[in-house]
């Protein structure tokens, strides 16, 4: 089920439970998990894509194998807040997801996580190569973090 409200999300979440987050690149998939308080986003793969069906089995077998609660997909909106191409592509992965699994799934505005992640590991004096093997699970990390904050601030205003 897709929910495009953080509260409905939350909802359908339940109290505890991990969440994963997804960052959808063309070429990869950027992979994070949460802890089961949902507190605490940390990256955990990154999936070279090849087609839909096998990219998908990879992503469920993590959901099941870390009894995942709920999908974050980082949505690519333009700066001026459109949806372009790459948003479309996004919300067509999220409704083929859809077909496959119980889970709820929704969407986190993921405009400058990308940058964030790779200031992050300019930071911490990454090497380009090694920066170029983990920018999309770092950023699917800042993604999922960001959707973990919102929902802790809904939990602390209900």
């Amino acid at each position: 089920m897709i929910l495009e409200d953080a509260k409905d999300f939350a909802t359908q979440l339940g109290a505890h439970g991990a969440v994963t987050g997804l960052d959808l690149g063309t070429v990869t998939i950027g992979v994070a998990v949460s802890d089961v308080m949902r507190s605490v986003a940390s990256p955990l793969e990154t999936i070279k894509r090849k087609k839909f069906t096998l990219d998908a089995n990879r992503l469920l077998e993590i959901t099941t194998a870390r009894d995942i609660r709920g999908i974050v997909l980082g949505l690519p909106r333009n700066m001026d807040g459109s949806e372009g191409p790459r948003a479309q592509a996004t919300r067509a992965f999220a409704r083929n997801l859809e077909r496959l699994t119980p889970l709820p799934i929704t969407f986190w505005d993921e405009r400058l996580s990308t940058v964030a992640a790779e200031r992050a590991l300019l930071e911490a004096d990454t090497s380009r190569k090694r920066r170029a093997e983990v920018i999309d699970n770092i950023a699917a990390a800042y993604i999922l973090q960001g959707m973990l904050d919102r929902l802790a601030h809904i939990r602390s205003a209900s």
